[in-house]
Parts: C-alpha cells; structure tokens; sequence
C-alpha cells in the first residue's frame, strides 16, 4: 500500500489536506492512500502549467511526438505493474484490465504522437478584394491555423481511469497545451502514476500535473480557477450541468462526455443470425465490467414479434454468467465501483418493482462475502417512461421494451435527456442506416457494439458537448486563428 503526494511542477507534493483511502471494490480492502487537495494544492497545479505553456506550446511539433511515443513505450513497459494496480482500484475483472485499461492508454498516446505530426493550416485561397473606407483593395491571401487553447483541465470519470485520462492528455499535449488533471476520487492512483511515467518520457515539469481529491471541492477550484483556459470532463451529467455553469463565468472553453441511456433497436425483419448478435450486443452490458460504461446498450427495443425470443435469450445469457472475484479468469461479472453506487441501482430497481416492471432475472444482491456486487439484471414490461427505462443506471441492468412498428421505436429511442450512442440491428443494413438518421445520437452502431477509433465521439442533448477522437480530438483541444495578409 502506498501513500501518494499530488505531482505538481514535475515533483511530488505533500498534500494540503491530508490523504483519504482508495477502496479495492472487491476486497473492501485499502488499495492506496490518495492526497486531498486543498485550494492552495490545485493554485499550485495551476501556475505550474502556466509557467510550462509557454515553452511546450513552441516545441516542435515532433519534439512533442517524441515523448509521446516514448509516454506509450513506458506504458507498455509498466503494464506488467500498472494492471494490477488499475485492477485493485477500478475493480474490473482482470481480463477487461489486461486488455481494455491499461492497453489503450498506450495506444492513444501512440495515436496522438502521429496527431502531433498531422496538418494544423488550412490554406485559403486568394480572393480579390476592393478597397473600402476600411483598408485598400487588393488580393487577399488567409489561412486558418489550429492554435492551442492553452491551460487544460481534465476531470475523469472511474470506470476506465488510466485510459479515460490518455485519451485526454494525449491530443491535448500533441497540441501544445498544458495539463492539470483531476482523477475521479474512486481510482486515482494510477493516473498519479503517469506523472513520473511522462516526466521519464521526456515531458518538461509542469506540462503535466495531477491532483486529486475524495470531495467535490477539488474539482470545483480547478474549474473555477481564473488560469484555466479549457475544461475536459468525462462523467455524469448532473456534474457536467455545474462545471458547464461555473466554466460559462469566465467563458472557458469546455469538451463534455456525459451520460447515456443507448438503445439498441432490434426490428422485425432481424433473423436467427441478427438476433443472436443482438443478444451478445445487450448482454455486454451485464458482462463488461458490469454495465459501467455510459455506451452501453441498456435499453433493448424490441419489435413485438421478436420480443418474447428476445428476452428469453438475454435471460439465459445473464444466468450464464460467473459474478465473482475479478481475479479469478473464470469471473466475468465483477462489483461496481463503490457501496454507493451499489445502493443507488439497488434502489433504481426497488422503483422498477413499485412502477410495476418485472425482473425477470436478477434484482437480488449475489451471495459474495464483501465487494459492492449487483447481479446481472434484466427488466422486462416495463413502460417507456418508467424511471429505470429513463435514467441513466450505470450498473448490469438492462431495460426490455416491445415496439410495434419504426415509428413507436425511434419515439421511445430518442424519449429521454440523453443522446450518446444508439444501436440498430436488422437483416437489411440499408433499412438500419436510413433509421440511424432519425436517432438523436451522436453515435449509432449497426449490427455491432464495435466502435471505430477515428470516429468523432460525443453526444447529443444532454450526453455531452463537442466531440473527440482521433483527428477530431486534435481539434477539440485547439483554437482556430484566421491569418490574414495583402498579397
């Protein structure tokens, strides 16, 4: 067990406010202990990247590459200690840590070396212009260049910590800019780790620093600090709705990545074969990592003549699944991150019994001697506008609708706040990509939960603003400048 300090200027820091204990999900166990920030702890992380922007904004853009890549070669090096560690904190079974934790995070800082190299001006072409009170007339020659924004915060969300806060990091250092991250207060400490990580890279102090804290107030001063130029939050979005408020007072420029409800719509046409797709599909949200993922398929609309096959399939998948110890290769359900969190889909549940919904498998806390466990559940009859078909869970649950036509389904896809990412599964995909186009989502799979990593990520609605991934993400952590010069 170790006890971390805030990295800060290119050192550790001994916290302002003590440390707080990183809880293993599983165990009930103390993991690490993690500093507190107090307000003097995030001015600090502040001015160190002020002092740093500077200098990194005029690196080289393959200078910058450099540590990138090196960044992604240490990560790769480290796995062997950081699965581990991301694995005790995050509580995901050992499996979705060896292969979508820690792995990703090096491949997105590897991506974004290659982004730092990409094209950052746009030629225009010349135009004729006549002269004016304003100026003479002549040919105009213009260019818009991608400049960085400056000072970034990135806030993170706990279920994929290390790979979450890369896929922030990375664009926005390939960039030029200058980062004080904020961890989620769950699973914190292997992003305290990629501090030194980067330094050893190559990375100059300050350019990146990490703070963290178990209370809201942390975050808050870092939105809130006058030297902050942009806000990159990944997270729920009742938290997303005040960081946007308290960033819109000093028109900070923000990137969010908020809440989902996915539907995956399963028409009347969807044979043997699309079915059994689907059902892998939905299931995904009982088996990986237990439905902690805001893209997960957590709604299944089904067309009523495939509806009652349907559900009995994706019962027999959620009882089919091991619910356990994560380290165990044989588990395959773990716990969610926190006994808070388990409280608060327990009681979603309890309110899906009272509305009237069935469960028809699941509901009932699994018998595991500690770890905050929710059974793989499946809800079925329940209606659209049922509390559990319209909030945001964040737990193995899935909600069963029947629908009777296209019409009935795209009301009852696009009938909640939220707009992240929707499903379509038919046997005919140009019936699927015409249907995509009256989702109100800022992302739609077709036949697979597959997602492609070039695509621009983000929602519509209340599911977040802007977008990011892979050149898309070089844009979000820049601002356009006109250049504008008499040929």
């Amino acid at each position: 067990m170790k006890t971390y300090g805030h990295w800060i200027g290119g050192s550790w820091r001994a916290p302002g406010a003590g440390h707080y204990a990183v809880v293993n999900p599983a165990t009930e166990e103390t993991v690490g202990r993690a500093p507190e920030a107090d307000d003097a702890d995030v001015d600090a992380a502040v001015r160190a990247a002020r002092a740093a922007y500077d200098g990194w904004s005029r690196t080289a853009p393959r200078e910058r590459a450099a540590v990138l890549d090196r960044a992604a070669d240490l990560l790769a090096e480290r796995a062997p200690d950081l699965v581990p560690l991301v694995q005790a904190e995050t509580g995901a079974t050992l499996r979705v840590t060896a292969a979508l934790q820690v792995p990703p995070a090096a491949d997105r800082f590897r991506r974004y070396a290659r982004g730092a190299m990409e094209p950052d001006t746009v030629p225009l072409a010349p135009l004729p212009v006549a002269a004016s009170p304003l100026a003479p007339g002549g040919l105009i020659g213009a260019a818009a260049v991608r400049r960085p924004v400056g000072v970034v915060a990135c806030i993170t969300s706990y279920n994929f910590p290390l790979a979450n806060l890369a896929g922030k990091v990375a664009p926005a250092l390939a960039m030029g800019n200058t980062v004080v991250a904020k961890p989620a207060p769950q699973d914190p400490l292997a992003c305290l780790e990629l501090g030194p990580l980067l330094t050893e890279a190559g990375l100059p102090d300050g350019v990146f620093n990490v703070v963290t804290g178990s209370r809201a107030a942390a975050g808050e001063a870092l939105v809130a600090h006058p030297g902050v130029d942009m806000v990159s939050f990944t997270g729920s979005t009742a938290v997303g709705k005040k960081i946007a408020e308290s960033a819109g007072h000093s028109m900070k420029r923000t990137l969010m990545e908020l809440g989902g409800k996915g539907a995956a719509i399963v028409l009347g046409d969807a044979d043997k074969r699309v079915i059994a797709s689907a059902v892998g599909a939905v299931g995904s949200t009982f088996s990986f990592h237990s439905g902690q993922i805001c893209t997960a398929p957590t709604r299944v609309l089904v067309h009523r003549s495939l509806y009652e096959r349907v559900v009995a399939a994706l019962t027999d998948y959620a009882k089919s699944l091991t619910v356990g110890d994560p380290v165990d290769n044989s588990t395959i359900v773990g716990p969610l991150i926190s006994a808070a969190q388990r409280d608060r889909v327990e009681a979603y549940l309890a309110g899906a019994r009272e509305q009237g919904a069935r469960l028809v498998t699941g509901g009932e806390r699994p018998p595991v001697a500690s770890g905050f466990y929710v059974a793989p559940t499946l809800v079925a009859d329940a209606d659209p506008g049922m509390t559990v078909a319209r909030e945001e869970l964040f737990g193995p649950v899935v909600v069963a609708l029947p629908f009777d036509d296209e019409d009935e389904a795209v009301r009852i896809a696009n009938g909640t706040s939220y707009g992240l990412y929707d499903y379509v599964f038919s046997a005919d995909a140009g019936r699927a990509w015409a249907l995509a186009a009256r989702l109100r989502s800022g992302n739609v799979g077709i036949n697979t939960v597959q997602r492609h990593p070039e695509t621009p990520f983000g929602g519509f609605k209340h599911s977040g603003v802007g977008r990011d991934g892979g050149s898309f993400g070089l844009h979000a952590y820049s601002e356009l400048q006109s250049v504008v010069w008499a040929s």
